[in-house]
């Protein structure tokens, strides 16, 4: 036997053994933005049936996340399918209204995260629902998600209004919203940036 033929013969078995016998491990690192979409690729409805599926499909679990155009604009054409655009003086007028959270209720959800309230401030009333560090925040189930934050979870028969710092992750939130179940959800496009050149009333965020 050749030593050529040796080689294969010694290399071949190792390269048909089962997946299973190969110790691998998946991570996945990505934005909400990019879970959002993989979502949407793969036409499932649920955070972890859409990215089973996009793995079953061979698709990379980890790649560069390409740089996202920023949006501003109240009434921007980019929204999710189905949102509702809220302006800035429409988020006003619910803000002075001295809306409750309640069953039928719209629900001001900031989605920055934590630290920035704290350094910011907030929309009066809103309720803070972090994405960017718990991307799989509106699909936990309710005991869990009051555990997590402290609060009961919105009611799937309210109006979500959703906002950032400048709309992006809003928009990706409006998105994981509606895969998890919430069917009126509307989107402050404009977010943080947009209220705070208006002069809306702020409420500070204790550390």
């Amino acid at each position: 036997m050749t030593a050529s033929r040796r080689l294969i013969t010694s290399v071949t078995p190792a390269l048909f053994q089962p997946m299973t016998t190969r110790p691998t491990s998946t991570f996945m690192f990505a934005s909400a933005v990019a879970v959002h979409r993989y979502i949407r690729a793969s036409g499932q409805t649920s955070l972890k049936a859409g990215v089973s599926s996009v793995a079953r499909c061979g698709q990379p679990l980890q790649r560069p996340i390409p740089a996202t155009r920023r949006w501003y604009s109240a009434g921007d054409e980019t929204a999710v399918p189905g949102s509702k655009i809220w302006s800035f003086d429409e988020v006003k007028q619910l803000v002075e209204a001295g809306k409750k959270l309640s069953h039928n209720d719209v629900v001001i959800v900031d989605v920055r995260e934590p630290v920035e309230l704290q350094s910011t401030g907030k929309i009066p009333g809103a309720v803070n629902i972090p994405i960017t560090s718990a991307v799989q925040s509106f699909h936990i189930p309710e005991a869990d998600f009051e555990d997590m934050y402290g609060f009961e979870r919105p009611s799937r028969d309210s109006t979500l209004l959703l906002y950032c710092k400048a709309g992006v992750r809003a928009k990706s939130a409006a998105g994981l919203a509606k895969h998890a179940g919430w069917r009126s959800v509307g989107e402050y496009t404009g977010s943080w940036l947009d209220w705070e050149a208006n002069g809306g009333p702020i409420e500070r965020v204790k550390p």
